[in-house]
């Protein structure tokens, strides 16, 4: 088997593709390494290009006609980012893609797994939701997602392809034997801050303490980066039996299945590190929100797939990669 991973010298995409070749699956991997790190393409087929650049696009696959399937990771994911350029986001991550969408069903390739995100949810309440929950993007990275989801939708009914849809949660740590990990050295979520903060020796900011959890901070589904690499192992391994042609189009949470506030990210960070971790407290930021964690049982379900490591470890992964990301070129 043989799948393309776009964007796949990323911080997940590279996980992926790293799982993947354990697996026993050819990988071949298209980044523009706008964010990417070319170390992470080396041995792997890289091709350097954006997903719409049609010479890039020709000659990958004219060189690979055997692709099986897609793993469709390359996106622009910062939200802020996304605030202040929604038409570029728009641009990249939605106009883009349907160039490549089209590119791949002229070429014959039916199947593709897309790396979609929780953020679409309401995320309200700091609940569990499934599949089935409200949808309420509340910046125009998630409306991206969205968008692209439902494009896929809609191409999976028109028969152009078959498609999962993998509603990510909050992705953490690094590949656990230090081959990949998270290229910026100065991440924007929470797990980032904290390292930040420590490094620093400064006090870590929580923002927002009035939320309804069960202590007042926001809360997330925390999966470790390679059990969340695994679980598009079994995607790809077992699309056939979870996206048929009578259900062309699925959606599948990947979380742990349980939900951390902030607080208790701090408590497990300083677990790890052995230190205590000074905060200070603040008002919700516009745009937040309480948070959600995934509802699990169709990934089991579908995918025979859990994650099966702690916060611990991610935070354990995160600080060791942290600690050789400066030697990674």
């Amino acid at each position: 088997m043989k799948v393309l991973i776009t964007g796949g010298a990323g911080y997940i995409g590279s996980t992926v593709a790293t799982a993947c070749i354990e697996a026993g699956i050819e990988v071949v991997v298209l980044d523009d390494l706008s964010t990417g790190l070319a170390a992470f393409g080396e041995g792997r087929n890289l091709y350097v290009g954006d997903i719409a650049d049609a010479a890039v696009l020709d000659r990958l696959l004219a060189e690979h006609p055997d692709i099986d399937a897609v793993v469709h990771c390359a996106a622009r994911i910062v939200v802020p980012e996304s605030v202040a350029d929604p038409l570029g986001y728009y641009d990249s991550n939605v106009g883009k893609t349907i160039t490549l969408l089209r590119r791949l069903r002229d070429a014959g390739i039916a199947r593709i797994v897309f790396s979609s995100s929780a953020s679409i949810y309401a995320g309200e309440t700091g609940d569990g939701v499934d599949e089935s929950g409200r949808l309420a993007p509340s910046s125009p990275y998630a409306a991206t997602k969205a968008m692209v989801e439902q494009i896929l939708a809609d191409a999976a009914a028109a028969g152009d392809f078959r498609a999962i849809a993998l509603r990510y949660f909050n992705p953490i740590g690094a590949d656990p034997q230090l081959r990949t990990g998270l290229q910026n050295p100065t991440p924007s979520h929470a797990l980032g801050k904290i390292m930040q903060a420590r490094a620093a020796g400064e006090p870590f900011t929580i923002t927002g303490t009035d939320w309804a959890t069960r202590d007042g901070s926001g809360l997330r589904d925390y999966i470790h980066v390679w059990d969340l690499a695994l679980a598009h192992v079994a995607a790809v391994t077992r699309f056939e039996d979870v996206a048929t042609p009578e259900q062309p189009y699925q959606v599948i949470n990947l979380g742990t299945g349980d939900g951390v506030t902030v607080r208790e990210l701090v408590r497990a960070f300083e677990r790890v590190t052995g230190d205590p971790l000074p905060v200070v407290e603040t008002d919700r930021r516009p745009g937040d929100q309480a948070g959600a964690f995934a509802i699990v049982e169709r990934a089991r379900e579908m995918l025979g797939w859990r994650a099966e490591r702690s916060v611990e470890d991610g935070v354990r992964d995160a600080l060791a990669w942290a600690q050789k990301l400066p030697t990674v070129r």
